[in-house]
């Protein structure tokens, strides 16, 4: 078996266990009954309905619990859209993320098994809220809140849905046509086929749809400046990733507008740019759109993808030569990388790690899924796609200068995929931009494409009678 030298991940059976609360969980609030807080779900217990509002509030701080994981947004989801690029790349410190890097990964790997479990722990708890009925729920507004945190677990699972098929379907890795498995029920005995990448794509914007029609309908208990829920806007700003992902450049257009013109957020200026990732503004940066709670609490320590990243951490990732020569000395985002004093003159010497961007030693960091500058990217590219040149312009500059750089009289998608480098390094987007763009030139040669897949856990495929199939390519 494949695994990190310091992770020693533990290889586990597929019981689809999901345990309701965990410690971080028990933080907030809740008031349930105790043989609810209590319950355990797995392959042999079948799950009750949610009987209140505060349970189904409940499981949807469940999926955000099992989001932050470290196999998932907590670390490893980001590293792999770094590792497997042209901006970062890991000095395979300690072991971390040495199979992904060099693509020598097999069906028992630890992060391919991991990861894939965490992701559909996501999904259990997502479909428990989403087929509740919920009509009947004591309480004045009982049942229509209820219905708008439906249309947030209908959002999630639309991310996770999207985010399993980057990783595992074959869009990327020319070998077929097979996505996902899209279990829409919690059933954790039931035995599916993947479906294919159309069918995965129709069920994520069904979801996302979904989710959007839910909480519109039930607009009233939004709240967008409360960064760690999912509001409407957070919503529409990670549906234009997946609308970007597709070239529906239309309804990004349609979205972006929505989101700028709320005008509930405020695109960093130079001067803040450092604190807006801080712990100190957890939940409270003006240009952040939507955050995973963690805190103290819930800190994921040595654990955390800012301790993979940093000096003080493990010093894992770094950034590729070419990428930090992008750079403008007068660019904000310069700040961003570590520096220190040189010996003689005192000036600051910058060094190729991003660890700016996450700065706790403790990994307390709120984890920033989605934030204002990425949106504002996102219009650049669909108006240069059939939109206004002229707007895409004005989104352009909206930007670079608050990053202390000149005011551009034009801009290019070459242009746009620079500044998408440059602002949004580190946050494990580079790899599924340069996919979407039919970029594949940061893929080793020789490395067999097929590989960009990762592998089905072989603790799915070995089940008996299993309907999954394999990504071909490993094991050989």
């Amino acid at each position: 078996m494949q695994v990190s030298n310091n992770k020693q991940k533990k290889m586990k059976k597929r019981l689809f266990k999901i345990a309701i609360f965990s410690a971080a969980l028990l933080t907030f609030n809740i008031s349930c009954s105790d043989d609810f807080v209590d319950r355990e779900f797995n392959q042999n217990i079948i799950q009750r309905p949610l009987e209140s509002v505060d349970e189904v509030q409940t499981f949807v701080r469940g999926i955000y619990a099992s989001m932050r994981s470290t196999n998932y947004y907590g670390c490893d989801y980001l590293a792999y859209g770094e590792v497997r690029s042209d901006e970062m790349f890991s000095n395979l410190k300690g072991g971390y993320f040495t199979t992904v890097q060099t693509y020598k990964m097999l069906s028992n790997d630890a992060y391919a098994t991991d990861t894939w479990n965490k992701i559909y722990e996501t999904v259990a708890k997502a479909n428990i809220v989403v087929n509740t009925d919920v009509s009947g729920f004591a309480g004045a507004g009982a049942a229509e809140k209820a219905q708008y945190l439906q249309g947030q677990a209908y959002g999630l699972r639309a991310v996770a849905f999207f985010d399993l098929l980057k990783l595992y379907g074959q869009q990327f890795a020319e070998t077929g046509n097979l996505g996902i498995v899209l279990p829409t029920k919690y059933d954790p005995t039931a035995k599916m086929p993947r479906a294919t990448i159309a069918e995965t794509e129709a069920q994520i914007d069904a979801d996302f749809t979904k989710a959007l029609s839910l909480m519109q309908q039930k607009a009233g208990y939004d709240n967008p400046s409360n960064k760690t829920d999912l509001s409407i806007n957070g919503l529409k700003a990670l549906m234009t990733r997946f609308y970007l992902y597709k070239k529906d450049y239309a309804k990004v257009r349609t979205l972006v507008d929505d989101i700028v013109n709320s005008k509930n957020y405020t695109i960093a200026d130079a001067g803040s740019l450092k604190t807006t990732f801080s712990f100190e503004m957890n939940g409270a940066a003006g240009n952040s759109i939507f955050e995973l709670a963690v805190g103290i609490n819930s800190a994921l320590a040595t654990d955390s993808y800012g301790y993979i990243l940093n000096v003080y951490g493990y010093n894992n990732l770094e950034v590729n030569e070419d990428a930090f020569n992008l750079f403008d000395e007068n660019d904000a985002r310069y700040s961003l990388f570590y520096n220190e004093p040189d010996e003689d003159t005192g000036e600051a010497i910058y060094y190729p790690y991003i660890g700016g961007k996450y700065t706790q030693d403790n990994g307390a960091d709120n984890i920033k899924m989605i934030r204002i500058e990425e949106v504002i990217l996102a219009g650049v590219e669909a108006e240069l796609n059939g939109g206004s040149p002229a707007k895409a312009l004005a989104y352009y500059n909206s930007i670079v200068t608050r990053r202390g750089l000149d005011t551009a009289t034009a801009v290019s998608m070459d242009d746009l995929k620079t500044e998408r480098l440059k602002e949004l390094m580190g946050e494990g987007q580079r790899q599924w931009d340069l996919l979407r763009w039919g970029d594949k030139s940061f893929l080793p040669a020789g490395v067999d494409k097929r590989l960009l897949a990762f592998p089905i856990p072989r603790a799915e495929t070995n089940v008996a009678g299993t309907l999954i199939v394999s990504n071909p390519g490993y094991d050989n």
